[in-house]
């Protein structure tokens, strides 16, 4: 069975797709940018500060799902400049601590002009 879900509280999708979707015991989120879901507007500055933004937004869209961090199998990070990755990485080891999921990490261009980081994930809840 596969549900598309809309948590509440999250940022709007600015696109045709779903937050999440479940299939099965698998929870998909899509790319989380570093937007506040309370304005609705991109959170710039220091990649450190995009990066809490951002995985802040795959928390809670996860946790709209019934899921936490601790579910997490597998995370997309892309970088709009490779020379951030300490600071990401810094931020991102205090979201996942000893939960480590997979990861993938690549510099891209955003469709979305001025942002640094988007991130999506796999979680795992059965």
């Amino acid at each position: 069975m596969i549900e598309r879900i809309f948590p509440p509280g999250v940022a709007a999708p600015r696109g045709p797709y779903s937050p999440a979707v479940r299939a099965g015991d698998f929870i998909f989120v899509s790319g989380q940018v570093p937007v506040d879901p309370a304005t609705q507007q991109v959170v710039s500055g220091d990649i450190r500060r995009e990066t809490r933004q951002t995985l802040d937004n795959v928390k809670s869209v996860l946790e709209g799902c019934g899921a936490t961090l601790l579910d997490v199998v597998k995370c997309c990070v892309y970088l709009a400049d490779g020379k951030d990755f300490a600071g990401m990485n810094e931020v991102y080891a205090e979201f996942f601590g000893e939960a480590k999921p997979a990861r993938s990490t690549v510099a891209c261009r955003f469709a979305i002009p001025g942002i640094k980081i988007e991130i999506d994930a796999i979680a795992y809840k059965p």
